[in-house]
Order: structure tokens, then sequence, then C-alpha cells
């Protein structure tokens, strides 16, 4: 079953005949996704970024997700929200058992809760949980998925990273610690890109995990 893959992605930017039957499988796909993601994070109870658990969710057993396009934003939506609509409602199901998920492209990590139920904080909206909850953003036209990704590019950050995802950030660029200065970043970013092109032995997919981890920390330093 690999409904969110890069040949199905056009039918998330319109309404299709048989809508009500593409709603069953979707909703069929992310019951399967529930459980193919819990398992892979207790697999990896020291956190897993969001590429590794799409190649995860590629792979066997589960082979949940197709071939994925990392160059074409329009294509990679699909699955990268998909994805994160499963990872919000795992976590909702995990606070009834006194755990919680830490969300981030960064690192995925289940974590044990001080709080035993509930969707967050009393009196705040998780804004990022409710976009991601609504399952009618799956099909978003080219042209508004495109914008969303310009403005992730180019460091618009939804909110705030919280300190944690900054650092991991930071390790990902081959930094030790947290750099002191946003041009030590685009330093160290330029650097990493030469040499994980494909020209030099690297893919696509380390180049998007670097451009990730940029526009965190530019978000970071704003």
């Amino acid at each position: 079953m690999n409904e969110p893959s890069q040949t199905n992605a056009s039918s998330a930017n319109g309404t299709s005949p048989a809508e009500s039957d593409h709603g069953a499988v979707l909703d069929l796909q992310i019951q399967h996704m529930l459980v193919a993601v819990e398992n892979e994070l207790r697999r990896h109870p020291e956190g897993i970024n969001e590429l590794s658990l799409i190649k995860r969710l590629q792979s066997p057993p589960w082979e949940l997700i197709g071939e994925v396009s990392f160059s074409e934003p329009e294509k990679l939506y699909p699955v990268h929200f998909l994805l994160f609509h499963t990872l919000y409602r795992l976590r909702d199901q995990l606070n009834d058992n006194g755990e919680t998920l830490n969300i981030s492209p960064m690192r995925l990590q289940l974590l044990r809760s001080p709080v035993v139920s509930g969707s967050g904080v009393a009196g705040e909206v998780d804004t990022l949980r409710e976009f991601y909850l609504d399952i009618s953003q799956y099909r978003m036209s080219e042209v508004t998925i495109q914008k969303m990704m310009n403005d992730f590019w180019t460091g618009h950050y939804p909110k705030r990273p919280q300190r944690q995802e900054a650092i991991e950030a930071a390790e990902i660029l081959g930094f030790a610690h947290l750099p002191d200065s946003f041009s030590k970043v685009k330093h160290r970013f330029r650097r990493a890109v030469m040499q994980a092109h494909p020209d030099r032995g690297g893919d696509t997919e380390s180049i998007q995990s670097l451009n990730q981890a940029f526009s965190v920390l530019k978000a970071h330093f704003q």
C-alpha cells in the first residue's frame, strides 16, 4: 500500500469522482502508518529524523511509502504531511499512557511524559498540531505548497525552534555545539553542501537534510 508516493501526489491537489473511496483508503493508510511509525520509534529510542523514518517506511516489512522525489516540493509534501499527521495522532494516543512524542524533522523521539493526558500545555494553542491534524490540508494546490516550502527554506519557520532542535540542526552541519553566529552557519552550510553534492559522491537526500538544518538555524538566529 503506497498511497503517499510521488505517483499519487496529483490526487492530493484536486477532488476525485470517487472521493469517498479515496478517503477510506487514506484512513486505512493512516491506520497502517500508526502501527509502523510507533514500531520504528520504539526500535530507535535515541530518536530518528524524518528522512530516515521515511526510508524505514519505504522498506520491508512496511512498504507504506513509494518512491519520493525530494527535489520536488509538490510531490514531497503529501508524504511529509501524512507522516506528520500520523505523528500528531500517535502523540495524542501516547499521552493517555504517560508517554509523549518529540516531533521535529531533526528528531522524532518517544519520551516519558509528566502529563498523563491532554494534547499540550493548558491554555496554549499548538498551531502545528492543529494544522497537521486537519486532513483537508493534505489536498493543497501546488502553488500553496510551493509558497510554504519557499517560506520554510528562507527561514520563515512556523515558530522559533527550541534550543535542542537548533543544537541537533547544528550537529547535522558538523558543529560540535551550537555556533554563536549565523555567519558561521552559512560558512559551514556552503562547505557541507559542496561535500554532499552528487558529483562528489553525495545524494539529494543528504542535501535535503542539510537544507532543513540550515533553515532551523536561520530561524534560531532571527
